[in-house]
Parts: structure tokens; C-alpha cells; sequence
């Protein structure tokens, strides 16, 4: 889907959001709080350790995960290192314009053009206009963890592995989506059966 609906040559950045989005299940807060030394190119690890929250009057602030569990760090697919690595060296070009250099280890992947940290509504209106120019199924941005759960469980994943990937705290929030994905194979399954056996 990504590959149809944004151009990654043209929007590296928003590209690089979603594809994180996507394949690390992490909150929308935890994505955009991320700098460059939470990424080990070298290992192929992220970690996440604090999250971007709305604070008193609409104030942005950055706080500890929401949980204990939430404090995590998680493997990345080749292809997302690869998205990260070419949306820094695009990054650095495009802020040295605005006179930012971004070359250093504390820097947001994600900022606004005055170097800080994005609103949080502004995944949202990404997606958004993304889904109404595509004339695709709505889905929020918190979807995207929850489809990352359910792509996991469908790769055979453990309930304790999609536990840890995602930062449940509690067990049960893991194994609510572990039942919609079985209870929605389940029907696929009959479904396939009857047409196969078809008497």
C-alpha cells in the first residue's frame, strides 16, 4: 500500500513514518519522540524509551513510556534501515535549507522545519488525505499497530513475542488481538473448507 499511495523519492519522510509505523507497531507519541541514536544501524535495533504527549494547554511534551513494558527495544527489517538511512542523509540536506544541522545524535527523525517536535496530529492529517486521495478503507493511525499485531499472529509470532514488540504491559491486550486474528482465520478456514468440499 505504501508503495502506491506515497512516493518515497518525493516524501522520504512521510514514507519512513508509516513504513516505521507499520513494521514496528510502535505509538504514534513513541514515533515521533524517536532521534537518531535510538536507531543501531549497526544491529538492526531500535529502541524506544520515551514518548511525545499532549501536556497542559496543548503544551508538547516528552515523557516515559506509558508503561514499564513500554521501555523496549525491538529488531528492524533490512528494508526499514535502509528507509531510515536514506530519509537522514535527505534530512540533513533538506534542514541545512532551513539552517539546521542534523548531523548529531540527538536529533529527531521526525521534526518540524523549525527543528522540533511535530505535532502530534500530524501523522493524522498525513493519513488522512493519503486515504482520501486513494479512495482507501479508513483506518487511524493506532491501526497501524494493531494491523502489526495481527500480521505478526498470522506469521505464527507467540503471544509473549507480540507482547514484548509492541510494549504490553498487560497480556490480556495482547491476547484480545490474538483472538480477533484466530477468531477471523477461523472463519476464513470454513469458508474455505465449504467451498472445497462443495456438496
Amino acid at each position: 500500500m505504501l508503495d502506491n499511495c506515497i512516493d518515497k523519492d518525493k516524501d522520504p519522510e512521510k514514507f519512513t513514518l508509516f513504513r516505521l509505523l507499520a513494521f514496528t507497531g510502535m505509538r504514534r507519541g513513541e514515533c515521533l519522540a524517536l532521534t537518531w541514536n535510538d536507531v543501531d544501524f549497526n544491529k538492526g535495533t531500535i529502541r524506544i524509551n520515551k514518548n511525545l504527549t499532549q501536556g497542559m494547554h496543548g503544551e508538547q511534551i516528552i515523557q516515559p513510556p506509558k508503561t514499564q513494558k513500554s521501555n523496549r527495544t525491538i529488531i528492524i527489517d533490512n528494508p526499514t534501515l535502509h528507509y531510515l538511512q536514506n530519509w537522514r542523509l535527505k534530512q540533513k540536506q533538506l534542514f541545512l535549507t532551513f539552517g539546521f544541522n542534523t548531523f548529531k545524535n540527538n536529533q529527531l527523525i521526525f521534526a518540524s522545519s523549525k527543528n522540533n517536535y511535530k505535532s502530534l496530529n500530524q501523522p493524522g492529517k498525513w493519513l488522512n488525505k493519503i486515504i482520501k486521495d486513494h479512495d482507501l478503507k479508513k483506518i487511524t493511525v493506532h491501526g497501524f499497530r494493531h494491523s502489526h499485531a495481527s500480521a505478526l499472529f498470522a506469521a505464527g509470532a507467540t503471544i509473549k513475542e507480540v507482547q514484548e514488540r509492541l510494549g504490553h504491559e498487560d497480556a490480556q491486550t495482547t491476547m484480545n488481538i490474538y483472538t480477533h486474528v484466530t477468531s477471523k482465520q477461523n472463519k476464513n478456514a470454513v469458508k474455505k473448507l465449504s467451498s472445497y468440499l462443495n456438496f
